[in-house]
Order: structure tokens, then C-alpha cells, then sequence
């Protein structure tokens, strides 16, 4: 009897701490689903703050557009002196408010670029186009910048290369956003574009300079959101520092990659490396953002 007592209280036990264990368990399980339910509020949370500075972003930028457009086009009728002719020095003065407002322009546009990225907006239109061409559009578009510069614009000839399949706008705003940083940190010598073959399937875009040189510590951000160098020249010519970071979304986009290399008062060259063909994924990868 002894021995059938003392099995019936270790079953006993058992039954007293598997049903100790089960609630345990069931209070854990209460605790991760109400951790699992905060942090799905949490992302629904952060998806509309998300969701709401780029509506602002995008809403500030649209509303920007308008008076800017009409202070560059007043500018450009008193420059043109459809006024009557102006002094040396009132010409100086509307050709500043003129530079000012094309800059705070650019901001906005990197402004509504942003809002559009991160708000799925952004249609990727890839088509057949030679480089040339491309290439031929930039130098007449920077052409009316060198005007007093010590700078030389140079489009290298690439080597032969196929029709390019891709976003060519894109592409463009790229190399636009390269060439202007470029410029803007050379004070003289030269800023060099040009194109070749990277493997078999794919070309770089490269823009190298003469200009101050990025120091090593600071190339691996230059690439992210509102990062800029900190030098003398950069506190005098502000910028977003959105620039380089929409160069790297819009790469991404187009199945490609940015990247630079650069050294401290020898210069720097920024490069684009996209594939010939913009693939399928891609194209349906951008729409659906």
C-alpha cells in the first residue's frame, strides 16, 4: 500500500506541475501575442508618419513651384531688360536672386523626388536610346554654366557600345546631379564624363574631376539621406543633400549601382553602374512600388 500511495502522489505531482507549466505556457503565449499586436500598432504608426511627410514633402513641393517660376521668370525679363536697361550693378543683383532661385528650385525638385520614391509614385519608362545622345543633351545643357570658368566640361568618345535599354531621364538626372557636384567643388582643371564597358553586361558612367577631394572617413555616407561634406567651399554652396542620395534610389531602380572613389585635394570620380538591358523584374519591381 506503501508503495501504490507514494505513485499516486507522484502522479499527483505531476499532474500539479504540468497543469503549473500549461498555465505558464498560456501566460507566455498572452504576453508575445500582446508584444506582436504592439508592434504591428507600432508599424501601422510609423507607415502613416511615413505616409504623411510625403504627402508634405510632396504638397511643399508643388506649392514651391509656382512663386519660383514666376521669380525666375522676372528675373529673366530684367535681365533681358524688356524694362528698360539696368545698371552694372542692378544686373549683378537679379542674377543673384536669379542663382538663388534656381537653387532652391533644385532642392524642391530633390524634395518631390524623395516624396515620389517614398511614396511609390515613381513610374519607370525605359526605352532604346544611344549614348550619344545622351551625351550631346548634357553638354548643351551645362554649356551656358562654364561661361567665366576656369573649368573644362569634357565628354570622353566612349569605345563602341550597343543601344542602351533603360530609363534614359533617369539615367540622365544622374549624371546631372554628378556633373553639377562636380562643378560646384572644382574651381579649376576639369570634369571628365564618360562611358565603357563593365563585363559583358553592363556599362559605367563615370564623372571625374580635379575639385577638393572627399576624405576617406566620409565616402561610405555620402550616398544616404541629407549627407553632406563638410568643408569651407560646402558651407558656401548649400545644397538638401538629397542629390547623391536620389542618384543611389534611381540606380537601384534601374538594377544598378552608384559608388565613388576620391582623394583629398586630387578629386574625386562618382560612377553609375547599370546593365545594357533593364530587366523585366525591374521594370515590374519599380511599378509596383
Amino acid at each position: 500500500m506503501d508503495r501504490t500511495e507514494n505513485m499516486d502522489q507522484e502522479l499527483t505531482d505531476l499532474r500539479a506541475e504540468n497543469a503549473a507549466l500549461r498555465a505558464e505556457l498560456e501566460e507566455t503565449n498572452q504576453g508575445v501575442l500582446a508584444l506582436y499586436a504592439e508592434l504591428d500598432e507600432q508599424a501601422e504608426q510609423l507607415r502613416e508618419v511615413s505616409e504623411l511627410k510625403s504627402r508634405f514633402l510632396s504638397y511643399m513641393s508643388h506649392e514651391f513651384r509656382t512663386p519660383l517660376g514666376s521669380i525666375l521668370s522676372m528675373t529673366r525679363l530684367l535681365d533681358d531688360d524688356m524694362d528698360g536697361p539696368l545698371s552694372v550693378e542692378q544686373r549683378k543683383q537679379v542674377r543673384f536672386v536669379s542663382a538663388a532661385a534656381l537653387e532652391l528650385r533644385e532642392m524642391v525638385d530633390d524634395l518631390l523626388d524623395l516624396a515620389k520614391i517614398e511614396a511609390g509614385r515613381i513610374t519607370i519608362s525605359p526605352a532604346w536610346f544611344d549614348l550619344m545622345d545622351l551625351f550631346s543633351a548634357l553638354r548643351g545643357m551645362f554649356r551656358p554654366l562654364l561661361e567665366g570658368r576656369q573649368v573644362d566640361l569634357v565628354f570622353e568618345d566612349p569605345p563602341p557600345l550597343p543601344m542602351l535599354y533603360t530609363d534614359d531621364k533617369k539615367l540622365a538626372q544622374i549624371l546631372r546631379n554628378f556633373i553639377s557636384n562636380a562643378l560646384k567643388f572644382t574651381q579649376e582643371g576639369h570634369v571628365r564624363v564618360s562611358a565603357r564597358p563593365e563585363g559583358e553586361a553592363e556599362v559605367r558612367f563615370s564623372v571625374h574631376d580635379t575639385g577638393i577631394g572627399i576624405p576617406q572617413e566620409m565616402q561610405a555616407k555620402l550616398f544616404e539621406d541629407f549627407v553632406q561634406v563638410d568643408t569651407p567651399l560646402q558651407k558656401r554652396l548649400r545644397g538638401t543633400g538629397l542629390g547623391l542620395s536620389l542618384c543611389r534610389r534611381f540606380a537601384e531602380l534601374l538594377g544598378g549601382r552608384v559608388g565613388v572613389e576620391s582623394a583629398v585635394g586630387v578629386g574625386s570620380e562618382f560612377f553609375v553602374v547599370l546593365p545594357l538591358k533593364l530587366a523585366d523584374e525591374a521594370i515590374e519591381a519599380g511599378d509596383a512600388r
